[in-house]
């Protein structure tokens, strides 16, 4: 069910009061990221890893959630329109491993014997005058709508398999340097995730290149290969990919919750 728009400010100007002093975060036309960008810099390590005791104890990032239901990010820009989906995902996917005080896997939440909704379809979100779980944010808003394989990097499900948590936020000025930067380093920085064999002539990729997601990136082997062959270097194992005649496998995916140890600085 969607609000009319006077209403939804009401409702997101209440839990704004809820949550604590702040700065405004939302407008018409654009929307304020900051108090999401400073806790990403404070509370996440440069590979990652996120510090979720200090993001349930910080009254801004309550602020900020408030601030994402009574935003209106169907008047944005396309970019700033993405930067914002994106980072009202990631942002609660962390108030997902938080409300359940898990910190082993998110795949532990809504974990039972027989029939389970799992974490993905609990519905938690609240953006944009609605209500969503992660699943819809992901599949129904991102993937549908914007059609851009880059956001699979950017996308964070708070498992170490998963593409590293930016430790800044998403913003439409940035965001195609952002989403090339995760790509990177997802694809030519982390051998454990995507990485040549030449002497074999294989391909080893994540399950979210090689299964599920496979269709995104083009849908065969090859397409797949010339995808990652863009951030790959001048040399063999680029040559390789674009040749097409290469073995493609998956890699195995940690689930582990990608919780920074503490001391970690």
């Amino acid at each position: 069910m969607r609000l009319p728009d006077r209403w939804r400010l009401a409702v997101g100007a209440v839990l704004l009061c809820l949550a604590g002093p702040g700065p405004a975060v939302y407008a018409a036309d654009s929307f304020d990221h900051s108090a999401f960008d400073a806790l990403l810099r404070a509370n996440v390590t440069p590979d990652g890893l996120v510090d979720y005791d200090a993001f349930q104890a910080a009254p801004s990032f309550r602020t900020y959630l408030g601030g994402l239901y009574a935003a209106q990010p169907e008047k944005l820009e396309p970019a700033e329109r993405l930067a914002f989906w994106i980072n009202v995902y990631n942002a609660y996917t962390i108030e997902l491993i938080n409300r359940h005080s898990e910190r082993a896997s998110i795949r532990n939440i809504n974990k039972t014997i027989g029939f389970s909704l799992g974490p993905w379809r609990e519905e938690l979100v609240r953006a944009g005058g609605r209500s969503y779980h992660l699943d819809n944010v992901e599949h129904d808003i991102v993937r549908k709508q914007f059609q851009e394989p880059r956001i699979h990097f950017a996308l964070v499900c708070a498992a170490l398999g998963c593409p590293p948590l930016r430790a800044e936020a998403y913003t439409g000025a940035r965001l195609e340097a952002q989403l090339e930067d995760q790509a990177s380093r997802f694809l030519a920085q982390s051998p454990q995730k995507t990485r040549v064999d030449l002497a074999a002539r294989t391909l080893y990729v994540s399950p979210i290149l090689g299964a599920w997601y496979r269709g995104d990136f083009g849908g065969d082997a090859a397409s797949l290969g010339r995808f990652v062959a863009r951030y790959l270097p001048a040399g063999p194992a680029r040559d390789l990919l674009l040749s097409g005649r290469f073995e493609l496998r998956t890699s195995d995916y940690d689930w582990r919750l990608n919780l920074r140890p503490k001391g970690l600085h």
